[in-house]
């Protein structure tokens, strides 16, 4: 045997389990396609990752089991991952809505954090290693990969897969993982972009590349939740936080709702101004909330040159239902080239959710995005993978 266990994919996952294996005396080979460790993590939050969310819970993760991850995130808590970054040099800044990015470093120096304390436990990480077949026998994993040209054949009596999902494709992002479980008729969950901006098409295509480079502070909301952060109008649609956050609930043919002024009622506010200076023309007014090119903008469905006080009730019915009501239908996403995760994946009915060890293939160990586990925006995702990495650490 070449290690007590081979991880495929030097991610987040891979990377904490591979540390987390040192501790415990574990030797682990990483095997990585890409030409160096965390890819996904050095392009995260722009360079700066957002490496973990203060106030990450089960709630904020979608799953056909909402339950699966509980077990994972009792082992490895958020203090966890703030006190295991901290030994090493990195404490966390709160940017907004408890999303920790690193005060005084960036992504690289997370990324460094993992390749530093590998070496000193003597773990390798294999770059440029395509893995190419998996085979298993009761003695455990041979593993064919590909370098340089070269096979090279690993063995080991653990195998981790942690190999992410489908997003962002020229980062090498791939489906061996659900490749790998579909060969051994693990269930899947449908996938699907998440974390993504959505596109508009159609009779509103220009109405909305008109405001292309502006951002309004909005409630996003449909049926089943409700986020509130900024959106960004784009030359093809929508994003910013609120779209994306709402995204992975999404689903094509369905409508979307932005209010567009949360915390404040349009209505009131014209009764005020009506009372103070019935003259002032609803542009003017709107202009006080908005940028003036988004006013303008939405002179396509209101009475801009209107002095408040000559409003006629349906026309205020129709502010009100304009700006608290907007209703868009998106034609489609991004897809995953612009996605920051995929939704669905194996169905964490396969796995243990305390050990994350499949249940029909013994000493075979699923983490991170290549489950049916999504996260919201903000560092979720992050934690579900240091947590992951964590607890099948403690099972090789």
């Amino acid at each position: 045997m070449n290690a007590d266990a081979i991880i495929i994919g030097a991610g987040a996952c891979g990377l904490m389990c591979a540390v987390q294996a040192g501790y415990r005396g574990k030797k682990v080979i990483v095997l990585e396609k890409n030409e160096k460790p965390g890819a996904k993590i050095l392009i995260s939050g722009g360079g700066r990752c957002n490496y973990t969310n203060q106030f990450a819970s089960a709630e904020q993760f979608i799953s056909a089991n909402p339950h699966f991850i509980k077990s994972a995130f009792t082992q490895w808590t958020v203090d966890d991952t703030i006190s295991f970054f901290e030994t090493y040099g990195i404490t966390g800044k709160e940017k907004t809505l408890g999303q920790l990015f690193p005060d005084d470093k960036n992504a690289k120096d997370v990324v460094e954090v993992f390749t530093s304390v590998c070496e000193d436990f003597g773990q390798e990480i294999r770059c440029n290693a395509d893995v190419k077949d998996i085979e298993i026998s009761p003695e455990g994993f041979k593993v064919s990969y590909e370098k340089n040209g070269k096979t090279v054949v690993l063995t080991a009596e653990k195998l981790v897969i942690a190999t992410g999902g489908l997003p962002i494709p020229k980062m090498g992002a791939t489906d061996f993982a659900l490749r790998f479980a579909r060969k051994h008729e693990l269930k899947i969950i449908e996938t699907a972009p998440a974390l993504v901006p959505l596109t508009i098409t159609g009779k509103d295509e220009e109405w909305f590349a008109q405001l292309s480079g502006n951002s309004v502070f909005c409630e996003v909301s449909n049926d089943e939740i409700s986020f509130e952060e900024n959106i960004l109008f784009t030359h093809w649609g929508l994003s910013g936080p609120a779209i994306l956050q709402i995204s992975s609930f999404w689903r094509r043919g369905e409508t979307i709702n932005l209010n567009l002024l949360p915390h404040q009622n349009i209505v009131a506010i014209l009764d005020e101004e009506r009372k103070n200076n019935g003259k002032t023309l609803l542009s003017t007014l709107l202009n006080r909330i908005y940028t003036k090119k988004f006013t303008d903008a939405l002179g396509k469905f209101l009475p801009l040159s209107k002095p408040v006080a000559a409003l006629t009730k349906s026309e205020i019915d129709l502010i009100e239902q304009t700006i608290h009501h907007f209703k868009v239908k998106p034609a489609g996403d991004k897809g995953y080239d612009k996605a920051e995760v995929m939704r669905g994946g194996i169905d964490t009915n396969e796995i243990s959710s305390k050990t994350l060890e499949c249940k029909r293939i013994p000493n075979l160990f699923f983490g991170g995005e290549c489950l049916d586990v999504t996260g919201w925006l903000g560092g979720y995702n992050f934690q579900w993978a240091w947590a992951s990495g964590f607890v099948i650490a403690q099972n090789l």
